[in-house]
């Protein structure tokens, strides 16, 4: 089944941009944008999307929270200009626009939980979790596994916040433990780090 996908953003060149990225994907419906947040709460009621990428700065007042549970909407937030760190943590996911294509499509694929009740599927880490998470094992920094896998920081973030929502663990020694146990890395990739 397709995920409805709403855009609300304020610029046409932004927009047509997504569209073109997600064009042709199979597991998204494109929605008819919005262009401002005024009426956002009238549009998740009348449309029903499954997912929301907006423009963080449209929110002035409004509660991505509370649109979260009360519309049952995944919210990612589109970001091409600086936007607080706090003010991302409330959001499901991040698009940053210098993203890849593929890291895009991945995102916003992920952003809503998959519908699979048996939880085999649920808790499992993508490729690109993977390398965020061997990466982040040898004990680089967000920017260096940024710059490596040629992601932006806030994607790196999303992807550790995926990571420790699948997995239930918070901190990096943990994860560099889980790491070891699943043969994602060995003692020897650890000690040259």
């Amino acid at each position: 089944m397709k995920q409805r996908l709403l855009i609300v953003e304020p610029s046409e060149l932004i927009i047509m941009g997504l569209k073109s990225i997600l064009d042709g994907q199979i597991r998204f419906k494109i929605l008819e944008p919005e262009v401002n947040a005024d009426k956002l709460e009238e549009r998740l009621l009348a449309a029903r999307p499954d997912i929301v990428v907006i423009n963080p700065t449209l929110l002035h007042n409004t509660s991505v929270a509370k649109l979260r549970s009360e519309h049952s909407v995944a919210m990612v937030a589109l970001v091409y200009q600086y936007v607080e760190h706090d003010l991302l943590k409330q959001y499901d996911s991040v698009v940053d626009i210098r993203d890849s294509r593929a890291v895009i499509i991945e995102t916003l694929a992920q952003a809503v939980p998959s519908d699979d009740k048996s939880g085999k599927n649920n808790y499992e880490l993508t490729k690109r979790e993977t390398a965020v998470l061997v990466q982040l094992a040898q004990g680089k920094t967000n920017k260096e596994i940024a710059d490596s896998l040629n992601v932006s920081i806030h994607t790196v973030i999303t992807h550790r916040k995926n990571i420790t929502h699948k997995t239930g663990i918070k901190s990096v020694a943990g994860l560099t433990v889980y790491a070891m146990l699943n043969n994602l890395v060995d003692e020897s990739s650890l000690l040259q780090a």
